[in-house]
């Protein structure tokens, strides 16, 4: 057990006193090698690349030179046997923390990456569970292709629209908006509906991938490091391979994933205030 904080100080992160050695060493070296990464940029370039907007290419290198998110993302029965790389919610909310500490961007990054594999890993799609692991272990990001512009977040409603195909696939046009990576994921968790069947039997959970020519990057909805895509899919081929859901379960995918990775937004609002008092 962690020793027990002899004063409200020892609660608040401070990058100079931060111990994580109450993690097994892997974990521990992890979260200091993000902290050292942060100071070593130093507060005037981080401050200069958020009002400048600059897209987080650097912060990204880190990531894939470190292992990071394969470390903490990887579900661990895809990890070819590494111990380090796992699930793990308490130290996910310790990593949030520490990136909400120094810049929304980046947590945002790892958040939206953590909502892309919600559906993959939630799968019986073996093969997608494995090109993720390896996407993380390339050092890759993904994104959670759920809301639109007319309807938000409403996993209810939405106008992805998969008409199927003589192959046994389908083919998918539609936009979503306000979706984090989807400039460079190589992959993106989708929902959408069958045109041919009615209600709840209808919905897709089906994996794109950002750098195809029929996926088409429209812009970023907001001014910052962030990059909040608008992305529209035109006649674009989903095979069966690209499948993670269908029906019910294809439902139930979004609300798990949301109701797993939000929790996250604690963590990084955490990091964030505790900055502020650092300040």
């Amino acid at each position: 057990m962690p020793e027990i904080a002899k004063s409200v100080n020892d609660l608040f992160l401070n990058p100079r006193t931060y111990d994580p050695s109450h993690f097994d060493a892997e974990t521990a070296h992890l979260l200091r090698a993000t902290i050292d990464y942060f100071e070593g940029v130093g507060k005037t370039e981080l401050l200069r690349r958020d009002h400048n907007a600059v897209w987080v290419t650097d912060y990204l290198d880190f990531v894939k030179r470190e292992k990071l998110f394969s470390t903490f993302l990887t579900r661990a029965d895809y990890a070819d046997g590494d111990d380090n790389r796992r699930w793990d919610t308490s130290r996910n909310a310790a990593l949030s923390e520490i990136f909400g500490f120094y810049g929304l961007a980046y947590w945002y990054a790892e958040q939206v990456t953590i909502l892309g594999l919600g559906p993959i890993w939630m799968s019986d799609n073996d093969e997608a569970k494995k090109k993720a692991a390896q996407q993380l272990a390339d050092g890759g990001v993904m994104a959670f292709g759920l809301s639109e512009r007319a309807h938000g977040a409403d996993v209810y409603s939405t106008d992805m629209l998969l008409t199927p195909n003589e192959d046994g696939g389908f083919t998918a046009n539609g936009t979503k908006y306000y979706i984090g990576n989807g400039n460079v994921a190589g992959m993106v968790s989708v929902f959408g509906r069958r045109t041919d069947i009615d209600g709840p039997e209808g919905y897709v959970f089906f994996v794109a991938d950002s750098q195809r020519p029929d996926y088409h990057l429209i812009d970023n909805v907001t001014h910052g490091q962030m990059y909040v895509s608008t992305f529209a899919l035109e006649n674009y081929a989903v095979t069966e391979a690209d499948i993670l859901h269908t029906g019910p379960q294809a439902f139930a995918a979004a609300l798990n994933t949301v109701n797993i990775g939000k929790f996250n937004l604690c963590s990084g609002s955490v990091g964030m205030v505790e900055h502020s008092f650092y300040e």
